[in-house]
């Protein structure tokens, strides 16, 4: 029997996984929920309402978190669109992320000890430039072996490009990696490409996943 290549490497998203939306779900349409969260908070904020904003934002939001258009286009072209100085558009963005998630502090600390017990780690996340600088944390970015953010390098999941991309800078075969995403069509095209996944629930749940997957936890 051809034994499973042993895990090398454990690759985390950040939204929704190392770092967790403080805000309740709510149901948008029949068996449809998301959290309400940052882009409420800017309307509201705002007194505009929600379409209006996202009018506001709608193509340079896209642009930005595929790399398109760098951080200064995005800051001067949302700012100018929702009739802010660029410097207080920074800032509101800034406190709307940091308002509705929460730094997973457990899981960064379960991720640094897999990587003293000799496991690669990495973050793979889709951002944009007014995400960016809340939730990759550079103290806790620094010490992965491979951050890899859609902003940075053109390019977003569910793309395979991307996952393919991570596993190239960790060095490792799809077999030899587990990645970590609370949503489904992100989960997809890496198990496609070979990549052992775990769709994020919990802490309890994700970690008895690892050690299932034989990772010394």
């Amino acid at each position: 029997m051809k034994q499973k290549p042993k895990i090398k490497a454990i690759i985390f998203d950040i939204g929704g996984v190392l770092e967790i939306n403080k805000t309740p779900l709510v149901q948008r349409k029949k068996g449809v929920f998301r959290h309400k969260g940052v882009h409420e908070y800017v309307s509201q904020k705002l007194g505009i309402s929600l379409d209006q904003y996202f009018d506001s934002i709608d193509t340079y939001y896209t642009k930005s978190m595929e790399g398109r258009i760098s951080e200064t286009q995005t800051i001067k072209h949302i700012a100018n669109n929702l009739k802010l100085p660029e410097r207080k558009t920074k800032k509101l963005f800034k406190k709307a992320y940091s308002k509705n998630f929460q730094t997973n502090k457990q899981l960064y600390r379960e991720a640094f000890n897999l990587k003293k017990k000799g496991y690669k780690i990495a973050i793979l996340s889709d951002q944009w430039h007014l995400s960016k600088p809340v939730h990759i944390k550079t103290r806790y970015a620094k010490k992965f072996n491979a951050v890899v953010v859609s902003c940075d390098v053109g390019v977003r999941k569910p793309n395979p490009k991307i996952y393919k991309l991570t596993l190239k800078r960790l060095k490792v075969r799809p077999k030899e990696a587990v990645f970590i995403d609370n949503q489904l069509w992100n989960i997809k095209p890496a198990k496609k490409i070979g990549i052992n996944t775990i769709l994020f629930k919990n802490n309890e749940q994700c970690l008895k996943a690892l050690k299932k997957l034989g990772v010394d936890i």
